[in-house]
């Protein structure tokens, strides 16, 4: 299946769905139409049964170049972007501006290209993230007399650590494919013309050898266990752990190894709390 809309390809093969980012005339800027489009392919997919993974990648030789003028000159302009907890871009959007980390369903990014401003934090939402050799990566907000928009000083901490996060976020340097791999800001590097195969076939392997209800459930124990104390997490996991048990993937998956074939787990029925 293949389709696109305001800026925005979708292409399914088995249960992988893959999402692009495609104004490569504008380097896959986003304005409000494309934001709004991209949030609504997400979340289609993760409503999707036959949806077990998800890729999002750049047209040619750009991620996404991050918000346009228009996008920005929206912003600034308008009051309900000013309300409390930033509910009228969610608004605007028509789902809320952290919808990637109430997912359930595994979302890969393949950064083909620059990620700047907002392409870097679409990056982040990522759970696993591939980058192109030649790709470079940018918080560029205090170079604009911005913030660290859409969460982005939550997220990078988390993923790199509070050092590396400052760096990013106070300076908006540019970050090579080599250095990102090094604070684990990415997980793997590859050639461009390759990266969003290998991404791809990263997330066919999720999509069809694991449990799409396991690992709904361990993003979101993780997520939650940044905020949880030691001692709570252990205790949740062990009530997690025996209602795994009780679901139909683990004898399958238990039949699955007596038998020497994959497993033919079910469809997701577990919702992610919304984080």
């Amino acid at each position: 299946m293949s389709s696109s809309t305001a800026g925005i390809e979708i292409e399914t093969k088995g249960l992988v769905r893959t999402i692009t980012f495609a104004r490569p005339e504008r380097r896959n800027g986003m304005d409000l139409s494309m934001f709004a489009a991209y949030y609504d392919a997400l979340a289609e997919a993760e409503a999707n049964d036959e949806v077990r993974a998800i890729v999002v990648t750049g047209a040619r030789s750009s991620f996404c170049s991050g918000a346009t003028p228009d996008l920005l000159a929206h912003l600034a302009g308008s009051e309900t972007q000013q309300s409390h907890n930033g509910e009228g871009l969610s608004s605007v959007l028509g789902h809320p501006a952290h919808l990637p980390l109430t997912m359930g369903t595994p979302l890969i990014a393949a950064i083909n290209g620059s990620a700047a401003g907002l392409g870097l934090v679409h990056a982040l939402f990522a759970d696993v993230r591939f980058m192109a050799h030649e790709a470079q990566v940018s918080a560029v907000f205090s170079r604009f007399g911005l913030i660290a928009e859409y969460g982005a000083a939550w997220l990078l901490p988390r993923i790199v650590g509070v050092g590396s996060a400052m760096d990013m976020l106070l300076s908006s340097r540019a970050v090579g494919a080599e250095e990102a791999l090094r604070i684990g800001l990415v997980q793997h590097t590859a050639p461009r013309s390759e990266v969003l195969g290998a991404a791809q076939e990263y997330a066919r392997e999720l999509a069809e050898s694991c449990s799409p209800s396991s690992m709904a459930i361990i993003k979101r124990q993780i997520l939650d266990g940044l905020l949880m104390p030691a001692a709570d997490a252990v205790a949740e996991s062990v009530s997690l752990m025996q209602d795994s048990f009780a679901r139909p993937d683990f004898p399958e998956a238990m039949a699955a190894l007596r038998e020497r074939r994959k497993p033919a787990f079910s469809s997701s029925t577990t919702s992610a709390a919304t984080a």
